[in-house]
């Protein structure tokens, strides 16, 4: 495997707004191909170099594995694949990047390794007329977490309206047992029944990348489709009255949500100062070594009121994925496939990607003793075994979408701005959002027609 000393390689990646391994797609000395990896994940740079080396050492092919600074990736990944030696595999995350880079994706649908997909990985699988582009990788899953030992002592009080959270199976009763936790939380000893909706930026992604997208995913199902440049907000009364729920019954003044961050959030429900916690899988790492112990983490779907919603389990969210450049050299190409092929099928590599990276890797080679240790993953998929569906995340416009409906929400919680701007900003920032994208990518998420299993 190619390296640089340190001193010189931390220029090289300063200068690139690159981490890990320093060098950059040089030639590979044989026929066997090499692989340049350009990655956006910069929690797992150390599990990456560790599956490079082991596959340079056990192939002898090259593996190099750059990872782009916070913010810069988007950047970097233009920079990088305008050079000779450009990346031969690189991530995707989110409609617009796929949209962006689609003259650099190799056609992946015949390959072997995208026949490893799980079917909900190849439902999440970026696609143009059929064919398919990306090798998602992160299978996440996001609904309302709870505290088991605080509803199990709210439970035992003679004011409960539940025998147990097994009764908590629609909105009504939700919103019943919240309310009730929030007019008894100093018996409790809690500071509120649920944590408080922080609009920081930090925080704001999960009431606009995430709550955002259940009554979306309901609106296309009564539309039998999978995307629409347009939209009408059917249920956004729904996400109202769960959103006015947690400003109602949280630790913080609503004015003051809008330096409230995802630290702050999460310390509330890992400090055991309220019963749930609106988010994802990925919130466990904030959550260990405080006041909750594993075995007392669970999670609820996002329940809002719609009519169905009971069929369907935690939210699904698949944006990490793999793409091949497809202006690689045939060899480096099928190098990059041979090297994927081999994380998701080498049982050591396996287990770097599911223990050590914490990712739940929706390929069928992975099996029950191939999950991460990460109970909330656990309690999600506990839901689909027992016959819930998972409820799929459709892709959201852009960031700017995003922005405008935090800014709408912030004025909402302070009392200086009516829903009716939440809901222009959800509605018709949709189609204007799409209507832009469309201009300056020059395309269109396909529609297909809607499947309640995603």
């Amino acid at each position: 495997m190619v390296t640089m000393k340190r001193g010189a390689a931390a220029v090289a990646a300063i200068a690139l707004g690159l981490t890990g391994l320093a060098a950059c797609g040089t030639d590979s000395a044989d026929d066997q191909g090499h692989v340049y990896f350009l990655n956006s994940k910069s929690e797992i740079v150390d599990q990456l170099d560790q599956l490079a080396s082991m596959y340079t050492e056990e192939t002898g092919v090259e593996v190099e594995v750059q990872t782009a600074t916070s913010g810069t990736f988007d950047s970097t990944l233009t920079s990088e694949l305008a050079k000779s030696n450009a990346p031969t595999m690189f991530n995707i995350a989110g409609y617009d990047q796929f949209a962006k880079y689609m003259d650099y994706l190799e056609p992946l649908t015949d390959t072997d390794v995208y026949d490893l997909l799980t079917e909900d990985g190849k439902a999440y699988s970026y696609a143009v007329d059929g064919e398919s582009y990306t090798l998602p990788y992160a299978a996440e899953w996001y609904g309302i977490i709870y505290n088991k030992a605080i509803l199990e002592d709210y439970c035992s009080k003679s004011y409960a309206v539940i025998d147990s959270v097994d009764d908590i199976t629609d909105y009504d009763t939700f919103k019943s047992v919240v309310e009730s936790i929030q007019e008894n939380k100093d018996d409790l000893g809690l500071t509120g029944a649920i944590t408080s909706p922080g609009l920081d930026a930090s925080d704001a992604y999960r009431f606009v990348a995430h709550m955002s997208r259940i009554p979306l995913f309901f609106e296309y199902r009564d539309n039998d489709t999978t995307f629409m440049p347009e939209i009408k907000g059917t249920y956004l009364d729904n996400y109202k009255d769960l959103f006015d729920l947690e400003l109602e019954s949280s630790p913080t003044e609503p004015g003051l949500l809008s330096s409230k961050t995802y630290d702050d959030c999460t310390a509330e429900f890992a400090l055991g100062q309220v019963a749930f916690y609106p988010n994802g899988v990925w919130a466990y790492s904030g959550i260990k070594d405080n006041e909750v112990a594993d075995e007392d983490l669970g999670m609820l779907p996002y329940y809002m009121g719609i009519e169905g919603e009971e069929e369907y389990g935690p939210a699904g969210v698949y944006d990490a994925s793999w793409a091949v450049n497809k202006n690689s050299d045939e060899k480096d190409k099928q190098a990059t496939l041979d090297f994927i092929e081999w994380m998701v099928t080498d049982d050591e590599a396996k287990q770097i990607l599911a223990k050590d990276c914490d990712l739940a890797v929706p390929f069928t080679t992975f099996g029950d003793d191939d999950q991460p240790d990460n109970p909330l993953t656990a309690a999600a998929k506990a839901q689909f075994d027992a016959g819930k569906i998972e409820l799929r995340s459709f892709t959201v416009p852009n960031q700017q979408w995003q922005d405008n409906i935090t800014n709408a929400l912030v004025e909402y919680a302070q009392g200086t701005g009516e829903w009716s701007a939440v809901k222009d900003a959800y509605v018709n920032g949709w189609a204007t959002e799409w209507a832009n994208n469309e201009e300056s990518l020059g395309m269109l998420p396909q529609a297909d027609k809607f499947s309640a299993e995603g």
